[in-house]
């Protein structure tokens, strides 16, 4: 079964046992993650279905084998004739996972055992807080075409006879 999940703002494509190097997740290595998914097919490519935006019931479980980091990037800015040189380095923090089931999620608890478990109290109510009344915009005065600066016009001259 091959499955498109949703990984840390990603898309991937996946089957069980795929090793996969994502973005660094904040779960510690060895427990088990579960990821939305987007759409579920066949291995041959016949059967599929396509979530709008996710599958309800379908998901992508997951393994945490390590945390790692990438290869430096090393970024060099240089401008010439201006003694200007700036060296930064980056290494991206990933995350080692392995697929281990694609399939129907674990079905959720009813409402009514969560609901004998714990009461809330009604919340107060807040009253809203005085709004602050901004000062009045001021409307732009145009100016009449009048008031602009006259502009001097050339005037030809008559040509001298001789």
């Amino acid at each position: 079964m091959i499955a498109v999940a949703k990984i840390g703002g990603h898309q991937a494509i996946v089957k069980v046992g795929d090793k996969l190097e994502v973005d660094k997740l904040s779960v510690e290595a060895g427990k088990k993650i579960s990821f939305e998914t987007l759409l579920v097919s066949e291995e041959d490519g016949k059967n599929f279905q396509i979530g709008t935006p996710f599958l309800e019931g379908i998901q992508v479980e997951a393994k945490v084998l390590e945390h790692s980091r990438g290869a430096k990037v090393r970024v060099f800015k240089m401008k010439p004739r201006k003694r200007y040189r700036r060296l930064h380095g980056h290494r991206q923090d990933y995350t080692v996972i392995e697929i281990l089931s694609i399939g129907s999620a674990p079905a959720k608890a009813s409402t009514e055992k969560g609901a004998e478990k714990k009461e809330v109290a009604p919340k107060a109510e807040k009253k809203p807080a005085a709004k602050a009344t901004a000062p009045k915009n001021k409307t732009a005065v145009k100016k009449s075409p009048a008031a602009k600066k006259p502009v001097a016009k050339k005037v030809a001259k008559p040509a001298e006879k001789k």
